[in-house]
């Protein structure tokens, strides 16, 4: 078998053992059966509560042991494709081969980076929120910058987005938005993006062509499902109702249908403006603030190193975590974890896997040997 074909295979076969061994093969697969057993017992949906808990503790253990079983299967049909090439001289096959464990390496990649999200919020929906920093239209045009990124990286992965609120820019982008990311694992994959994100390039709104930096930060938020609890009193909330604004067009309701809720213990203050009615808004910024107290426990529970508030407080210099350069040369730099590279548009246009896998692996400490 040609070198390059079994160093691929054996690189395959090192993520395979690591997915093994994370998932703690035996153990897991003895727990899906007992899993397939309860799912299957007919009295199990006279608790419903305990059967929504049990089917999506089977989702999802199924869902990590078909993604093994998937590779090593495909791992196998690949080496022998691979084989029958090379022993018949068919170079043409053989990099149709080459080609198909190139995709079966980066599957396994992803799957290896997949099996770090084991956080007791990280399966969920995220809520996501875009705020500009101080400068005005170039802040703004930034913001708007990231919104088109997050979007498209949510599309590229079978995610969906919803905007729940929006305050455009007087000029050109967004001063904020509010985001609802729905997909598999979507919390845990954006919680990587949390922090401010600087912006280096030739201004397109300065007649003197000079360079600008600009700041705009990223909140991520678990939504909260019905398994988790999250007491609020409701005396703790102030209510303020307005009128919606932004690109919704004819569609924007025009009387005080915006709702804006604060909790005053915290400070934590949502709104949502993307329902046609008070009472649908209402109901979404109630979600909204319940992720958003629900983030702020799991981060003392994490014991993470600032608190939110703090940092959202300064959205410039000594908070960034990832630096954007477009001039005088190309750049995106993670100062997380020093990853960087050249293609700027393609990072533009949402290729972010590699920025949020090293982040990930970092924040979780685990190495590709460990």
């Amino acid at each position: 078998m040609r070198a390059d074909v079994e160093a691929a295979k054996a690189d395959i076969e090192q993520s395979i053992e690591l997915l093994r061994r994370r998932l703690d093969w035996e153990p897991a697969l003895r727990k899906l059966h007992e899993l397939n057993a309860r799912v299957e017992d007919p009295t199990l949906w006279d608790n419903a509560e305990a059967a929504q808990a049990i089917t999506r503790e089977r989702a999802k253990l199924a869902a990590s042991v078909e993604a093994v079983q998937s590779i090593e299967r495909d791992l196998v049909d690949a080496v022998g494709y691979a084989e029958m090439a090379d022993e018949e001289g068919d170079e043409a096959s053989l990099d149709e081969a080459r080609a198909q464990l190139k995709g079966l390496k980066e599957r396994a990649g992803r799957a290896e980076l997949e099996a770090l999200l084991s956080g007791e919020a990280d399966g969920n929906d995220a809520f996501m929120e875009i705020n500009s920093g101080a400068g005005g239209t170039e802040s703004n045009d930034w913001a708007g910058m990231l919104l088109r990124m997050y979007t498209r990286w949510a599309t590229a992965h079978g995610m969906t987005v919803d905007f729940l609120e929006e305050t455009s820019g007087e000029q050109a982008g967004i001063k904020s938005v509010t985001l609802q990311v729905k997909g598999h694992n979507a919390y845990g994959w954006l919680k990587t993006e949390a922090g401010v994100h600087r912006l280096v390039r030739i201004s397109p709104f300065d007649s003197a062509a000079k360079r600008h930096t600009s700041f705009a930060s990223v909140w991520v938020y678990p939504v909260v499902d019905d398994t988790i609890v999250i007491d609020i009193n409701p005396s703790d909330v102030r209510t303020d109702t307005y009128r919606a604004s932004g690109s919704g067009g004819q569609h924007i309701n025009k009387t005080d249908s915006a709702v804006r809720l604060t909790h005053i213990p915290t400070g934590v203050a949502v709104a949502c403006q993307a329902g046609r009615s008070q009472h649908q808004n209402r109901e979404e910024a109630w979600k909204l603030l319940r992720a958003r107290l629900y983030e702020i426990e799991l981060q003392k529970r994490e014991a993470e190193a600032q608190a939110m508030q703090d940092q959202k407080t300064d959205i410039g210099w000594g908070h960034q975590i990832r630096s954007y350069v477009l001039q005088p040369y190309q750049m995106v730099k993670d100062l997380r974890t020093e990853v960087e590279t050249s293609d700027t548009q393609g990072v533009l246009d949402g290729d972010l896997d590699g920025f949020m896998g090293a982040s990930l692996a970092q924040r979780v400490g685990v190495t590709r040997e460990g």
